[in-house]
């Protein structure tokens, strides 16, 4: 059966995720949007015999026993050890390439697994079995002295090995009496030699992501989790553009059998700027600043549409307008729980927390001054652009943060980011030395937080509340003093913080809200609103409580120290798209905020 204990590797091009048996069980081409050629992930139902498998790329040994596997330290390199009965051992290890050469970063569309005999005469049966069209259609396969092509409607791929080319196009297993490499990704001829390729690319890829780690400002307790967690969000991080996507995956369902399952594969403005804030805070400046050039080109997008008054919430990777939302019929689903998404109609809903979204990013690029590429005038006059249209509808409805499909209304959440827009842009004037402008936000965000101070704020329950007038709560509210609307002091929030841990929490997680939407109550917890919980429990004096919650929480990571979208709030279990960004933004943000200080620990 298939299950989220999976690892991911990849280059800020593409990614794989790979399961406990050492099966790539998902990669898209040629970039995380792209079509999942190895997409077993979602097309495993039970009962399917081994010979009708797709969607797979697998190394297995044969009568194997066991499969151990661990990340090289502070990299994206997997290596999966396995045993036979008879104490025969092969070490696999996968990576996509990723380091600089000729002063630029070579990251091409490329996996590579290198295949090492470490005891005995181990023998490997090798399955490649890609396909096209979202399952649709299976590729025609040419082969060569040396590789074998899969020739498809639109693109061709490419598997280069030193491997016995025949054994593998036939699934034959053989004996590995010497390391071999295997290379595959888009339809271009190796000129090298295979394995001493293969080894100089794992050298400089594990060099790069050693050297990136080194760079990073992290906390003194949890090293190790954080560590993962940023490379993981780099791994999300589709460097060309500088787009960062919500997950790597589509359509694992939130729960069992239910038809909460989209596609994440996409840029949510609001997702993105908790990864920038995160990373920020360990210093990882260069993402900033391209996922920044990547939300400057989304403005100039929208400026040049006078028609188009609202910014939509999510974009493709590539600011492509194909995000209509359909179904892959020939994909069964996760664990065969369908149907598979491509696109997401989330992207035509009005969510009024863009405009904060987007100005609470570019907030760095004037106060920054680690920055090459600092804010100038022409920035601050499309921000302000987009500030006018937060005064505009601040206090209009809309889908809300969590996407309500068929349900408006005037969301506390965004509400507050539209303020924080303004409040930010106010600050920036200031630093930039034009008083005028400083004053005409200040008074704007002055204004509006006095209008949601009193209409998010429900008196007969002495809390805030999900939105205007209502007397829901949802876990968003946990952000208030975050995004300085409120002092953590300040009793109201003290007393949401309260209410909602006792309206919200199950076991140790929490839910988003309890009420029913489009499809019924929730049964399953959002992992990062138990983070934000945690962050709330330390902000209102409750430092050891929260530290507690914070060490269960990260006992639900999977094997390889990643979380999903959800879990299961009884068993554990991880459920939702995967890897979510999200998630491991709530377990730096927490780490950072609850940890001693470097002085103090010493």
């Amino acid at each position: 059966m298939s299950s989220l204990d999976l690892a991911v590797i990849g280059n800020c091009m593409i990614a794989a995720l790979v399961d406990r048996r050492a099966h790539i069980v998902w990669s898209c081409f040629p970039r995380f949007d792209g079509d999942p050629i190895l997409s077993a992930l979602l097309d495993c139902p039970e009962g399917r015999p081994e010979s009708e498998q797709r969607g797979v790329f697998a190394i297995d040994q044969v009568g194997v026993q066991s499969c151990e596997q661990h990340y090289l330290e502070n990299t994206a390199v997997l290596v999966s050890t396995m045993t036979d009965a008879f104490g025969n051992i092969v070490e696999i290890t996968d990576f996509a390439p990723r380091f600089t050469n000729f002063d630029r970063t070579f990251r091409p569309p490329l996996l590579i697994r290198r295949v090492r005999p470490v005891k005995g005469r181990p023998r490997i049966r090798v399955r490649l079995r890609p396909h096209f069209e979202w399952g649709e259609q299976m590729p025609a396969k040419t082969r060569g002295s040396n590789h074998l092509r899969f020739v498809g409607p639109h693109r061709s791929l490419r598997l280069t090995t030193d491997a016995p080319i025949s054994y593998v196009d036939e699934e034959r297993p053989f004996v590995v009496d010497r390391p071999i490499s295997f290379f595959f990704g888009e339809d271009e001829p190796l000129r090298s030699e295979a394995d001493t390729t293969a080894r100089e690319f794992l050298e400089k890829t594990i060099d790069f992501w050693r050297d990136w780690v080194r760079s990073l400002s992290i906390p003194f307790d949890w090293q190790e989790a954080v560590i993962r967690a940023a490379i993981t969000l780099k791994l999300c991080h589709f460097e060309e553009t500088g787009a960062i996507v919500a997950a790597l995956t589509t359509s694992v369902p939130e729960a069992p059998h239910t038809k909460r399952n989209w596609d994440y594969r996409y840029c949510w403005l609001r997702d993105a700027y908790f990864v920038i804030q995160a990373l920020n805070r360990l210093g990882t400046t260069k993402t900033m600043e391209e996922y920044l050039t990547y939300i400057t080109n989304i403005v100039d997008d929208v400026e040049a549409k006078p028609e188009l008054r609202d910014m939509p919430p999510l974009f493709s990777i590539t600011r492509s307008p194909d995000l209509d939302e359909r179904e892959a019929q020939a994909l069964a689903g996760y664990r065969g729980m369908g149907p598979v998404r491509v696109g997401n109609a989330a992207y035509t809903q009005i969510q009024n927390d863009a405009y904060g979204s987007i100005v609470l990013a570019s907030t760095h690029a004037f106060l920054d001054r680690r920055l090459i590429r600092t804010g100038n005038r022409a920035l601050f006059d499309h921000l302000e652009t987009l500030g006018q249209r937060a005064i505009e509808v601040f206090d209009q409805p809309d889908a809300g943060p969590w996407e309500l499909r068929t349900k408006a209304a005037v969301h506390t959440f965004p509400s507050v980011m539209c303020w924080a827009a303004c409040d930010r842009l106010a600050k920036i004037a200031q630093a930039m030395n034009r008083p005028d402008r400083a004053a005409f936000w200040r008074e704007h965000a002055d204004r509006m937080h006095a209008i949601i101070d009193t209409r998010a704020y429900n008196s007969q329950k002495g809390t805030f509340v999900s939105s205007f007038g209502g007397s829901d709560l949802d876990a968003t509210l946990l952000l208030l003093a975050e995004l300085n609307f409120v002092e953590p002091s300040d009793p109201r929030f003290v007393a949401t913080v309260d209410t909602i841990g006792q309206t919200l929490r199950r076991g140790d997680l929490l839910l988003r809200y309890d009420v029913e939407d489009d499809f019924g109550l929730m049964h399953t917890a959002f992992m990062i609103c138990g983070f934000w919980y945690v962050d709330a429990l330390n902000v209102t004096g409750r430092k050891k409580e929260a530290c507690e919650l914070f060490e269960k929480i990260l006992n639900l990571r999977n094997s390889f120290g990643l979380f999903s979208e959800d879990a299961d709030f009884t068993t554990g279990e991880l459920w939702g798209n995967f890897p979510q960004t999200y998630s491991m933004v709530g377990l730096i943000n927490s780490a950072v905020r609850l940890s001693r200080g470097w002085e103090e620990a010493f």
